[in-house]
């Protein structure tokens, strides 16, 4: 049985936090878990967090308690997981690679955060059979999506909506914690607006070397606290499993600091919010803002969800048809016995090397003939669903169980 489980839509933030998957231990976690499960992809972004997986004989408890176990996570916050099965799990792959289940409806980044996860899986042989076809396939259903929907016209991602947001509010200095993927495109999108300053808040000092902007200044996490009371802006984007900036980092007086935390968990201290200079949006927040191109993209989605359908139903076929390949195999195999015993006779009555290899020739393409065209019946019969009796058909015919 192929699986997911997850956390569910409209889970608190603060409950969420409680269940993330630390990006450095992914290692770790998929070989412990490759214990129980025959495959294992974990998709962990600072608002997903889902374990796909492929497993034998195992009732959906004991997978819940196992994956518990794992992560470490409380058995309290259960109410606040799903788990889904075969189709629906497939399903809903799709759609997640898609955009459908993004935060903010239709953004692409989570394309390259599935192919992330499963390259990790693949690096630790978390995937071998039909978890590996199925992101394989719903990552072209993505690639596929996003190109025929041209949703990269509209463009749009909750780092975006932070820095229009903070534009929109005079912002000229900033400071960004952390540059990961999401940093990267915070800093993207600034360089676009005539801002005046950007201090980059790194742990590695090195990446000084890439940035060619004068309008950057690249700093360490130690110094941060000498520039972040002078700046009109801060947006948190690391993957730190606490807190970055704390409420005492923050001056009582100063001018309006605006201040948009993208990371789960979250990068600024709770309390930062009671500041009266500040204001302060986490994800869910941001997330929620107004945006004039919603409805567009939601609109161009629909239009286009045939796509998936397509490659969903590619994914069935793929599996139906591999169940029946240890019967096409026991065919094969029953063709070339029948070639043998054919063509063993007539070398003991033979004297001729020529009449041999003409006879061995002969008599293998008329096996293959007719084992071929049963392998095809079958394919089409099981993809239509009439699987079983036209396997006990083609058993009787070629005497399959004597």
């Amino acid at each position: 049985m192929i699986g997911l489980l997850g956390v569910k839509r409209n889970t608190p933030l603060e409950v969420r936090e409680k269940l993330i998957v630390t990006c450095k231990n992914h290692d770790l976690y998929i070989d412990k878990l490759l214990k129980s499960f025959k495959e294992v992809v974990i998709l962990a972004t600072c608002n997903r967090t889902e374990i796909y997986f492929n497993v034998f004989d195992m009732d959906n408890e004991e997978i819940l308690k196992k994956i518990f176990e794992v992560f470490n996570w409380n058995t309290n916050y259960k109410e606040y997981i799903f788990i889904s099965e075969n189709k629906r799990a497939y399903t809903h792959l799709f759609e997640v690679c898609s955009g459908f289940h993004s935060k903010i409806v239709g953004e692409d980044q989570i394309l390259g955060q599935v192919k992330s996860a499963y390259e990790e899986a693949v690096k630790r042989k978390g995937v071998t059979c039909e978890l590996q076809r199925l992101f394989q396939q719903a990552l072209s259903c993505g690639k596929k999506f996003k190109s025929t929907s041209r949703l990269y016209e509209i463009p749009v991602s909750s780092v975006s909506i932070a820095v229009k947001e903070s534009i929109n509010k005079a912002c000229s200095t900033y400071m960004i914690l952390g540059y990961g993927d999401v940093g990267k495109l915070a800093v993207k999108y600034l360089l676009c607006h005539k801002i005046s300053k950007i201090y980059l808040v790194v742990r590695n000092m090195n990446i000084v070397n890439e940035v060619e902007d004068a309008r950057i200044e690249v700093i360490s996490f130690d110094d941060k606290n000498k520039y972040i009371n002078d700046v009109d802006c801060v947006i948190g984007c690391t993957s730190a499993p606490h807190v970055i900036v704390k409420n005492r980092d923050i001056s009582e007086k100063g001018k309006k600091l605006y201040m948009y935390d993208l990371a789960v968990p979250r990068d600024f201290e709770e309390e930062i919010s009671y500041l009266s200079r500040t204001e302060v949006y986490n994800i869910d927040e941001i997330s929620h803002m107004n945006d004039e191109n919603k409805k567009l993209r939601i609109k161009k989605m629909e239009e286009h969800k045939y796509i998936l359908t397509e490659y969903l139903n590619e994914y069935e076929e793929w599996l139906k048809l591999r169940e029946i390949v240890p019967h096409i195999k026991d065919l094969k195999s029953l063709g070339h016995d029948v070639n043998e015993k054919r063509i063993k006779t007539f070398v003991n009555k033979s004297n001729s090397k020529d009449h041999i290899m003409l006879v061995n020739k002969l008599v293998e393409s008329t096996s293959n003939f007719y084992i071929n065209n049963a392998i095809d019946v079958l394919k089409e019969e099981t993809l239509k669903g009439c699987g079983d009796e036209c396997l006990r058909i083609i058993e009787k015919i070629f005497k399959m169980k004597e």
